[in-house]
């Protein structure tokens, strides 16, 4: 290295970003992702024992990716190559591979190759590594935000560990933050700044797992927030909601707010207002609610007030919450939009609800008589001699596959627990109970 490549890099050292001077230089230095680099885990282990196979870390973005990987390449002793799929090609893939086949056959060290964002790169380009990989000329780190199993060469994933770094979460980033607003090395401390709690909570809940926004959003408070009248820089809510590019809405995740909006949001979808319901559903989203938590309630509204009026409406619900699981945001905002405008705008029916709450009062007040015999099981030997299963009338055998018979117990014959409405098609399911209990060519 000469002096003008050493200014260089000490200048940079100074003037980076503060999510780059913030970045962890240690394992211990590391914040959240303890599901992978716990102090009891395989991968935490092997790399203080020097003694990496090929890995891939997939995640969203800010979660500790490429930091993980410098981590890595200052604990090591192997020479460590970084490159970037969005920039490089096969010609630096080749350099490298050229320069580790060096250090392994002068000086028998190893060399690790990361590549960050390897999913962008092509199908021949993943399969030029594929020899070197195999015989330990490298050892390959990916960093990608892609389903590597989607986007990544199979073969490659065969002879890789597969890591997923999960969001930060909002404990992780609050304490990241209050580090690099006054920590005097790396952060933010020579400017004598401080943040409120509200404001750190604020930006760590909009950063939404991702500690470099979080980061971000310090860095350009600190820079543009004028002094008070005590010369000191304050990062209030206010200033908090500006730097993140949020409006600080009037949403406490953990506040009474919080459940006036959801409360909301419910109602609109039972009243049949899917404008209403779209519009509570971006103030929570907004204001950084866990997409989970309004999937549940897309699908308990879809259940407890359209019930069988529209018997998709639960099934749809349910898929929601699912894909809003597997892909995360900003794309399941559509998903649960959708789920929560059919709920809206679906005929609507709390039958099934009333009737198990009145099923489950009845039973609570002692009503709990014995099951008629016979519809006690009747497969065991000695069954018949209690009179079990005798006289039951398989329903299978009479027309349209109904029969009447006694079902409830004697104590609550006749009692009415279930009354469909006319709604949908629970219309349906009303006018064939009220037929085939009319019926009178069963006995």
């Amino acid at each position: 290295m000469d002096i003008f490549e050493y200014m260089r890099k000490e200048r940079s050292k100074k003037e980076s970003p503060l999510a780059v001077r913030m970045r962890p230089r240690t394992l211990d230095e590391m914040v959240g992702q303890t599901h992978i680099i716990g102090k009891d885990r395989l991968l935490y282990r092997a790399i203080k024992a020097d003694k990496l196979s090929s890995l891939i870390f997939y995640g969203p973005p800010g979660t500790g990716k490429t930091t993980l990987a410098k981590v890595i390449a200052n604990t090591t002793s192997a020479q460590f190559v970084q490159m970037n799929a969005t920039t490089s090609g096969k010609k630096d893939m080749e350099r490298a591979v050229d320069q580790a086949k060096d250090a392994l056959g002068m000086y028998g060290s190893r060399t690790i190759l990361f590549i960050d964002e390897i999913h962008r790169f092509n199908k021949a380009q993943q399969d030029y590594l594929l020899p070197y990989v195999e015989d330990g000329t490298v050892i390959l780190i990916g960093a990608t935000t892609e389903n590597p199993y989607f986007e990544v060469n199979s073969a490659l994933i065969s002879r890789s560990k597969i890591f997923r770094l999960e969001p930060l979460s909002r404990e992780d980033i609050v304490s990241l933050i209050k580090t690099a607003v006054y920590d005097e090395e790396r952060g933010m401390g020579v400017y004598g700044a401080s943040i409120t709690d509200e404001a750190a909570d604020f930006i760590a809940d909009m950063a939404a797992g991702d500690a470099r926004a979080a980061l971000n959003a310090v860095e350009l408070g600190v820079m543009t927030t004028e002094p008070g009248e005590d010369g000191k820089i304050l990062i209030d809510l206010e200033t908090a909601g500006e730097c993140i590019q949020r409006k600080v809405l009037g949403y406490d995740k953990n506040g009474d707010n919080h459940y006036d909006v959801i409360s909301a949001f419910i109602k609109s979808m039972r009243g049949s207002d899917p404008d209403a319901a779209a519009y509570y559903l971006a103030r929570m989203l907004d204001a950084g609610e866990d997409p989970r938590f309004i999937a549940r309630r897309i699908m308990i509204c879809a259940s407890e007030d359209v019930g069988n009026a529209d018997p998709k409406a639960l099934p749809l619900a349910v898929a929601a919450s699912l894909a809003t699981e597997r892909i995360g945001l900003p794309e399941a905002r559509i998903i649960l939009a959708q789920a929560a405008i059919y709920v809206a705008g679906a005929p609507k029916s709390n039958a099934s609800y009333l009737a198990i709450d009145k099923a489950m009062e009845t039973v609570r007040h002692g009503k709990t008589a014995a099951v008629p015999p016979h519809l006690r099981d009747g497969h065991y030997s000695g069954a018949a001699e209690f009179g079990h299963g005798i006289g039951y009338k398989y329903a299978h055998d009479y027309p349209e596959h109904y029969v009447r018979q006694q079902y409830l117990p004697d104590a609550i014959t006749g009692d009415r627990f279930y009354e469909p409405t006319e709604n949908g098609y629970e219309k349906n399911i009303k006018d064939r109970l009220t037929r085939l209990r009319s019926r009178e060519d069963d006995e």
